[in-house]
């Protein structure tokens, strides 16, 4: 199986730590996010990794090279202009090939077991949802009893969760969009009209490290 780390954001809200490098690799304990990702997703049996980038792209490409010193393959997915998430999903779409795959943020850490993963495939979408953090405590969807999400916040119908940032996808999810700048959220609703995005509550460490605050804490 393959992976596509998404590393392209512009790290506004890391700014000053991110005016000379790229989020991702921002350390943890003296290790950049993005390599806790890769040890992660070669443990789990990946076989490949594709990370797209474009604000300071190139120092991500001389710290991580070619992926021999992890074991593993990395590719990389140039963006010249913001293309969001599925944007970027679809321009390395090449990349990844015609089997469903795992995709991780970038700028997350978790101690998720990429390998829960490996049999999700029989929809075109599986999301990974935490509980609700301090600022995101509405949730981003609806995780019903059947394993389905929906996109209305209804509490008698199932359990309001957050985006983890970690899901797999299937290269037919994007089927109807044309390259450009797309937010994943949109074929993600026309998924979730035609129950086929399944999801999972994961209850272990996450944290998304979206601010020096974050990332100071998480460090502690």
């Amino acid at each position: 199986m393959k992976a596509m780390i998404l590393a392209a954001g512009l790290g506004k809200r890391m700014l000053p730590l991110t005016n000379d490098l790229p989020k991702p690799l921002l350390a943890i304990k003296d290790k950049p996010m993005i390599e806790y990702h890769i040890e992660a997703l070669v443990a789990s049996g990946v076989s490949d990794i594709v990370i797209n980038h474009a604000h300071l792209g190139g120092k991500l490409e001389t710290a991580l090279g070619d992926g021999e010193r992890f074991g593993i393959k990395i590719s990389y997915s140039k963006e010249q202009e913001p293309l969001e998430t599925a944007g970027g999903i679809i321009k390395a779409l090449p990349l990844l090939g015609d089997d469903p795959f795992i995709v991780v943020n970038g700028d997350v850490w978790t101690d998720y077991p990429f390998q829960r993963l490996f049999d999700k495939g029989d929809k075109l979408a599986h999301l990974v949802m935490v509980n609700n953090p301090e600022h995101n405590p509405v949730g981003d969807f609806l995780l019903r009893s059947d394993g389905l999400l929906q996109s209305e916040l209804s509490a008698d119908q199932g359990v309001a969760l957050t985006f983890s940032g970690i899901s797999l996808l299937s290269p037919q999810l994007f089927e109807g969009f044309s390259e450009g700048a797309l937010a994943l959220k949109k074929p993600l609703l026309d998924a979730m009209q035609k129950q086929q995005v399944s999801a999972e509550h994961y209850i272990g460490n996450w944290t998304d490290v979206g601010t020096p605050q974050r990332l100071a804490e998480l460090n502690q």
